[in-house]
């Protein structure tokens, strides 16, 4: 197991039965260090952990975003947290990135020195610098999903020696702002179906990429997303492609 069972540390202290009691969850596990939060939280699911189950670490030596690449997750320096959950859903799963980072933008907002904006499909800024980032990972059954688990970085204070970084108002609270942030992923993680209008209308208000031209995961010029979260990119030629995969790399003359 990625981390041990045994291990009772303390999250700005408070033991994480106490957590799962101020959050209203069925389980909290609380790590003084670990690999990635993700790792815990599949083997807990495989080993039958239920939907709500909260993975929180103080530090992460080995957490990772999209495409294989590292997080920085410095002891005391953020949220890092994955949540578990079981849905019922499936179709919902393509869309709970975009969904989530809306979400969690609502919340950050009120910590941070300027709105939080958003970059497809699961990157939140601040200005230019980077300030949290959302992975999801599921595991399927034949045809069912059987869990998923939604990774969230939140840089609270800046990682030392990462220039393009963003972090929230000095002073803030891991502990209040897991109470505004675990609610909002689980109300993302209980919506069903593609985006409603109010959510691509949402997004649309913070995407940082509108307008931009890009060079992956096609050329062209970003002109936002659908209701299925897929990113819609102007061609060179005059259509509209829509991308469901890959990153969103900008043109960074055009910035």
């Amino acid at each position: 197991m990625a981390g041990d069972p045994g291990d009772d540390a303390l999250y700005d202290g408070m033991p994480g039965a106490a957590l799962a009691r101020m959050l209203d969850l069925p389980r909290v596990e609380v790590r003084d260090r670990l690999s990635s939060t993700l790792d815990l939280a599949h083997d807990l699911a495989a080993a039958g952990a239920p939907g709500g189950t909260l993975v929180l670490a103080d530090e992460q030596t080995a957490g990772r975003g999209r495409g294989g690449r590292s997080w920085v997750s410095e002891r005391g320096a953020g949220l890092w947290l994955t949540l578990l959950e079981r849905p019922a859903d499936a179709s919902a799963i393509e869309v709970l990135s975009v969904r989530v980072g809306i979400r969690a933008a609502r919340v950050l907002d009120r910590y941070a020195a300027k709105p939080v904006s958003l970059k497809w499909p699961n990157d939140l800024f601040v200005d230019d610098g980077k300030l949290a980032g959302i992975l999801i990972e599921s595991r399927w059954r034949e045809a069912r999903v059987d869990w998923v688990a939604v990774g969230l970085g939140v840089n609270v204070r800046a990682p030392s020696g990462v220039d393009d970084a963003a972090s929230l108002l000095p002073g803030t609270s891991r502990v209040a702002l897991l109470g505004e942030l675990v609610p909002a992923m689980r109300a993302a993680g209980a919506a069903r179906g593609p985006l409603a209008t109010n959510e691509v209308d949402e997004y649309a208000s913070r995407d940082r990429s509108r307008g931009h031209a890009c060079t992956l995961p096609v050329p062209g010029t970003v002109e936002g997303i659908d209701p299925s979260g897929a990113l819609l990119v102007r061609s060179p030629h005059g259509g509209l492609v829509r991308c469901r995969s890959g990153s969103l790399v900008l043109d960074d003359r055009t910035i």
